[in-house]
């Protein structure tokens, strides 16, 4: 379903993944499917593949390709580390000027209603993508939101919450439903990366499945 492309961005040629709905289907939309730190893995492709099968385009660019090309890292210590290094040497504007790129690639093939989904430091993109970039938007897990949560909505915008995750206490829960009145905020059973079905150390079948209904009708609504 799914296949790679090269986007052209203000930080040079970037590598994609693309899938879009079953041959012969209308997309009823376009989604940029946002990673997390650890690259366009085949987690993130089997993410932008589901959204392809709902009758979606979707596309997932690999952010850390103006540093390092070819990233897919473990769920361990060492992945972890390289890819939060990773994050701080792409840094947060050259990822939105990725992502504006992926939005500018969609709307010339005539896309007209685009969102953004990500995950983990994606889901922080996802808010800044819906906050600086003007693109409705769905968050899971975004430790890095907070500070920039002061930052206005201009598009419809969820959030996604594991009930147990360090990273995100009920507090920080509570300032994005302060901050954001207008958002819709769910809080699931699990921890930080609850969605992740590659890895049974967080995920959480039933969360990830409700969270992905309440997704797909939020999308429904965002991109009529």
């Amino acid at each position: 379903m799914g296949r790679d492309i090269a986007v052209t961005t203000p930080s040079g040629l970037v590598d994609a993944w693309r899938a879009d709905p079953p041959y012969g289907a209308a997309a009823q939309g376009a989604i940029l499917v946002v990673q997390e730190i650890f690259g366009v893995n085949a987690h993130i492709r089997s993410v932008a593949d589901g959204f392809a099968a709902a009758g979606y385009t979707a596309l997932a660019p690999a952010l850390f390709d103006p540093v390092a090309r070819n990233v897919e890292l473990g769920y361990d210590d060492a992945g972890f580390a390289r890819g939060r290094a990773l994050v701080e040497e792409l840094g947060t504007d050259r990822a939105l000027g990725i992502l504006a790129a992926c939005r500018a690639l969609l709307q010339a093939e005539g896309h007209r209603h685009i969102a953004v989904v990500g995950f983990c430091w994606g889901g922080s993109l996802a808010f800044l993508a819906n906050t600086r970039l003007g693109l409705p938007a769905v968050s899971y897990y975004g430790a890095r939101t907070m500070p920039f949560i002061d930052e206005p909505l201009r598009a419809q915008m969820l959030f996604h919450f594991g009930r147990d995750d360090p990273s995100i206490p009920p507090g920080d829960i509570q300032r994005h439903r302060e901050r954001h009145p207008d958002a819709e905020v769910h809080v699931h059973a699990g921890g930080h990366a609850f969605n992740r079905d590659v890895d049974p150390r967080h995920y959480n079948a039933d969360s990830a499945a409700t969270a992905r209904r309440q997704t797909l009708k939020f999308l429904k609504s965002a991109l009529r």
